[in-house]
This record gives C-alpha cells, sequence and structure tokens, in this order.
C-alpha cells in the first residue's frame, strides 16, 4: 500500500511539474500578413504570442478598408523538452483571419492586444498594398497555392530575373548579383539548371538563408518570389564585362480535368509542365584604377584602417621578437597581402604569418587580417624599425590612400655570451656585413703543374643500361603478342562479346529514354526504359530472348551472388515501367524511374566486374 501511494505520489508530482512549467524568456506579440495581394485575392493575418494569453483578453485589430470574411479563429501548441532531466516547454497562441481587400492601394491593419500575466501587449500596424491585376484567366497566387495547382499556365506565370547591384564599378569592388523566381503557380522541383561561369570575375557564392517567401509586383501582377541563388563578384579585368544568363527548368503544377468517366476515381488530375527559364545578361562597366599608384599598393580595394603592434623597447641578444599589423574594414579583404616589413640587417626575419576574421555579406566582405613578423636581432645595439605603409584604394574618394604605422626605436642588450682565446677569432652570429672578418687565414695558394684529366664518359653499346634497355624492348615484345592473342581470343566468343556491350548498349537506351522524358512522351518512354532493362539483362548473362523472364533473370542472379533484394528491386521497376505504359493514370514520375533504372544497372554492373 505505501509502495503504491508513493509511486501515485511521484507521478503526480512530475504531471504537475510538466504543466507547470512556463517558457523563460521575453513575451513576444507579432502580427505577420504579406506585403502585396491582389484585389479580391483572400488572404491570412495572423497574431502570435509566445505565450498563455489570460483568457478573453485579446482584442482584434481595425480592419478599415478590408472585408473581414472569417476570425478569429485561435489555435494554441505546446512543446515540451527534456535534456539530462531539466524540463523546458514553450506555449504559442496564434489568431487567425481571414480578410479581403477589393479596392487598389495602400492599407493598414491596426495594432491588436492580448494580455499575459495581467501585463498588455501591443502589436504593430502591418501595412498591405492591394494591387489590381489585369484582367487574366490566370489565378492570383493565393488561388494557385489553396488548390495546388493552377487550371491553365499563362506564359508569365513562372519568370526567372537576374538583378546586379551596380553596373558601372571600379576594378577590385564588389558586384552583389541575386537570381530570384517569380511564380504564380506551384512549383514542384528544377531540372537542368545551368549556373554562369563568371568570366573575368572572382566569385564568393553567399550561403542561402532560410526565409519566408515574400510578395512582389511585377507588370501589374502579384508574384510569390524565392532568392535561388546570391553571389558577390570581384571584378578582376578593367572593361565591360558580362555576367551569362542561368538556364534551368521549373516544374510547374496545373490541374486538368480527369479523364475517367468513373465517379470515383474521375476528379481532376494534377500535371507537371516544365517550363524553360532564362535571365537575361547581365552587363557591367569596369573602371580601371588610376595609374601613379604608390609602390606599397597591392590590390587592396574599399575602406581600411591599420594597427600595427610594436615590439618591445629593449631586447637581448639572439631572442625573438613580433612585429604585427592588423588591417581591418570593408572591401576585398581576401585580396589584402602583408606589407613589407624593413628590418637593420642584423635582425634575422622570418615569414610573415597571417591569421583573419572576415564575414562575407551581400554588401562586400568585412572584418580584419592580421599579419605577424617574427625576427630575432643576433647583434647588440640601438636600431629603429621603420613604419609599415599600407595603400588602398578608395572607391567613393577615387583615390589612392596610404596608411602608415610609427616608427618603433628597439635597444638590443648583449647576452653576455662573448668569449676571448687565443689564435684565430671567429666571427659571433648575427654581426653586421660590414664587421664580419676573416682572421688567421688567407686564401689558399692555386695548385701549379699539368693537371691529369680524364673523360668518365662510357659507351653506351654493351653497357650495362643497352642490356637492360634490351631486355625490356624484348619484355614488351611478348606482353604486346600475348594482349593481341587474348583480343582475338575474346573477338571470337560471342557471349563474352554480348556482356561486355551490354552497359554501353543500355546507355544508348537510357539516353533515348531520357530524350522521350524531355519531350512528354509517355509511352515511348516507358517502351525504351524495358527495352534497355530487359536487353542489359539478355546481353550482361547471355539469356536467350525467348527464356527471358523474371524468374530466369532472378535465378541468374542468385547464381551470380546478388542479393535477392536486388532481384525484387528489378522485378517492381519493370512492373512499374509496364504498369505505366498501358495505365491512363501516370502512377509514377518518369524522373524517378528512370534514376532508379540507371542505379539499378550501375550497381549490377558494379557487382558483376568484382
Amino acid at each position: 500500500m505505501r509502495n503504491f501511494i508513493a509511486k501515485a505520489a511521484l507521478a503526480a508530482l512530475c504531471i504537475c511539474t510538466v504543466f507547470s512549467v512556463r517558457a523563460a524568456g521575453k513575451v513576444t506579440f507579432e502580427a505577420s500578413a504579406p506585403m502585396v495581394v491582389a484585389t479580391g485575392e483572400a488572404f491570412r493575418v495572423e497574431f502570435t504570442v509566445n505565450a498563455s494569453p489570460d483568457e478573453g483578453t485579446f482584442a482584434g485589430p481595425d480592419f478599415e478598408g478590408f472585408e473581414l470574411l472569417a476570425g478569429p479563429v485561435l489555435s494554441t501548441g505546446r512543446y515540451f523538452e527534456a535534456v539530462n532531466g531539466s524540463m523546458s516547454s514553450s506555449v504559442t497562441a496564434t489568431y487567425t483571419y481571414m480578410v479581403v481587400c477589393a479596392e487598389p492601394g495602400t492599407r493598414t491593419i491596426g495594432a491588436a492586444s492580448v494580455a499575459v500575466d495581467g501585463k498588455t501587449y501591443r502589436t504593430r500596424p502591418v501595412p498591405v498594398e492591394a494591387v489590381a491585376e489585369p484582367a487574366s484567366d490566370a489565378p492570383a497566387p493565393g488561388a494557385a497555392q489553396s488548390g495546388g495547382g493552377a487550371e491553365r499556365l499563362e506564359k508569365d506565370d513562372v519568370l526567372l530575373r537576374a538583378a546586379v547591384s551596380r553596373t558601372s564599378v571600379f576594378k577590385g569592388e564588389p558586384l552583389h548579383v541575386t537570381v530570384k523566381l517569380y511564380r504564380r503557380v506551384n512549383i514542384a522541383g528544377f531540372e537542368d539548371v545551368k549556373l554562369p561561369s563568371f568570366n573575368g570575375f572572382w566569385v564568393q557564392e553567399l550561403p542561402e538563408e532560410a526565409s519566408r517567401g515574400q510578395r512582389e509586383t511585377l507588370g501589374g501582377k502579384v508574384y510569390e518570389t524565392a532568392v535561388l541563388k546570391e553571389y558577390l563578384l570581384y571584378p578582376q579585368l578593367a572593361g565591360r564585362l558580362t555576367v551569362d544568363p542561368v538556364v534551368l527548368t521549373a516544374v510547374a503544377q496545373i490541374v486538368v480535368p480527369g479523364r475517367s468517366h468513373d465517379p470515383f476515381f474521375g476528379g481532376p488530375e494534377l500535371v507537371n509542365v516544365r517550363v524553360p527559364l532564362r535571365t537575361q545578361p547581365l552587363s557591367v562597366e569596369v573602371r580601371d584604377l588610376p595609374a601613379g599608384a604608390p609602390e606599397s599598393f597591392g590590390g587592396a580595394v574599399g575602406r581600411f584602417t591599420l594597427d600595427a603592434t610594436l615590439p618591445p623597447d629593449r631586447l637581448t641578444a639572439n631572442s625573438s621578437a613580433n612585429y604585427a599589423v592588423r588591417i581591418a574594414g570593408r572591401g576585398n579583404l581576401a585580396f589584402v597581402q602583408a606589407p613589407k616589413l624593413t628590418l637593420p640587417g642584423s635582425f634575422e626575419q622570418y615569414n610573415a604569418r597571417a591569421s583573419e576574421s572576415i564575414d562575407v555579406t551581400a554588401s562586400g566582405m568585412t572584418g580584419y587580417r592580421r599579419f605577424e613578423y617574427p625576427f630575432i636581432a643576433r647583434a647588440a645595439g640601438e636600431y629603429e624599425i621603420p613604419g609599415v605603409e599600407f595603400t588602398y584604394f578608395d572607391p567613393s574618394l577615387g583615390q589612392y590612400v596610404t596608411l602608415e604605422s610609427k616608427a618603433a626605436a628597439v635597444e638590443v642588450l648583449p647576452d653576455g655570451s662573448d668569449t676571448t682565446a687565443a689564435g684565430p677569432v671567429l666571427p659571433r652570429r648575427g654581426l653586421t656585413k660590414e664587421e664580419v672578418k676573416l682572421l688567421g687565414q688567407d686564401i689558399r695558394f692555386i695548385k701549379l703543374g699539368g693537371a691529369q684529366l680524364r673523360s668518365r664518359r662510357e659507351p653506351f653499346l654493351f653497357s650495362g643500361a643497352y642490356f637492360i634497355a634490351l631486355g625490356g624492348i624484348v619484355l614488351l615484345g611478348f606482353a604486346a603478342w600475348a594482349l593481341l592473342r587474348k583480343q582475338l581470343r575474346d573477338a571470337q566468343n560471342t557471349a563474352l562479346l554480348r556482356g561486355r556491350r551490354a552497359n554501353k548498349v543500355a546507355v544508348q537506351r537510357f539516353r533515348a529514354a531520357k530524350r522521350h522524358m524531355a519531350a512528354g512522351d509517355r509511352r515511348a518512354f516507358y517502351e525504351e526504359m524495358l527495352s534497355a532493362l530487359w536487353g542489359y539483362m539478355s546481353d550482361r548473362f547471355n539469356i536467350p530472348a525467348a527464356s527471358l523472364t523474371k524468374e530466369s533473370v532472378r535465378e541468374e542472379l542468385h547464381r551470380r551472388g546478388v542479393a535477392a533484394a536486388e532481384s525484387e528491386r528489378f522485378a517492381a521497376i519493370v512492373g512499374r515501367c509496364e504498369e505505366a505504359q498501358y495505365s491512363p493514370v501516370d502512377s509514377a514520375r518518369m524522373s524517378d524511374v528512370y534514376a532508379e533504372g540507371v542505379e539499378f544497372v550501375s550497381r549490377i554492373e558494379a557487382i558483376v566486374k568484382r
């Protein structure tokens, strides 16, 4: 009895703990609505709070200028997470309205309010632009999405546009190129994507950011837009440069009436339509940098600052130190090279070490590059290290700007390693070139008399290398004879030739099937796929056409050590092709069947060749 009571109490405690946990953090109450809509198009307006609102405290906004169709509809969500015994939860509540705007113009959805734990929160007003689209049979973007497709496809329902931030820049100045898709129908995917080569530019592709789709007006129509690619281009040549077009095929979805008279299965069908798209070429005028650049200019374009970290004022001879330079700013930081540092002759200088922190954004590169110059002071004395010069070109000013660090005075103290001894005095390591002397020796005496010279060359004929080369020629002759004999023997083996040519013939048939797929000829596509699969099995395993069945293929694959799953996979692909060939309804996507067939033949080819 006690155990039961203890377990019940523990369970109640856990339940109370879970349902009493609230999401920590700041309470937010936000409104969301499309920025652009078409007149007469119904759209959603949502108000979301990330906490449990007090009951009955929500006050809707002022929908002046809009027609309210439905709402508010409340939907809530609760999420729990337990990590290492620590539980957390989050709660959201969303109030949804359906509204429509009948007249064109820009209107504002007023603020809504809600209370959480007795405290009132308000949203910001949301502006919405209503656009009167020209008369067209094509539905508005909202209607296309709600129905899963359009009833017909207009020529401007799917557009591809490329835009460049500027059309005239200096050499090395960044350009931002955006490739954007405009659509008024659903898009299932993309095929045959060909990106430009960007000749004459240094290219930095910007990372794709997951963002909510936006609406824009183009030619008086409202489109759903999505950014497909973003690039940062740095011109490397002067003159007029052209960015090649982006070419792709968009798979649009449209609704067509069902071809069957069956009352249960004769409804509308969703059909994929391939729309070829192409952006316009972009032309950019690249101006060359002005002549007369300072010697310290290394190609940096933008706006930068220079900071130097000087070495200590006092050093001990034969000790190491660093001279560091930090170049920061916005521009082509990736092209910034280490400035030249001139050290005294008695300093032993090593290669500069570079480190960087660069962020790539649509406006260019920002961050810094740091260069360290390690050196060793070898000889005692007082020295001056001149400042480092760095020159960049500022496009906003149209001129070169030179930055220079301060000079550094360094005193090198003796390290106490000097020694005195009788005999020749050798130079201490680290002395300057003027101080280096050779004592106790003179120039060595030149040898006199007749020189006894003889040639050490030996004739190649009958030498060791000669016999090695002769043996290699004989071995190569025997190898060529054996290879030729094997090829003649294989040429007489018909089954072997069929097996070797099986993959090549299958590839040719797959290419023909792909052409039929691009043309939208379903029957020809599936016929070619069946010919490719059955023909490959017949040629590869020498199975006569009269004996070519699924069972014979399964037995032959099993005899060759192929897993039973591959046999079932072959039967499934063939079955799908046969079914789709004679069925009025396309139960399988041609692209999927094509990919599975090519992958199956590749796997069998790899297994058989082991």
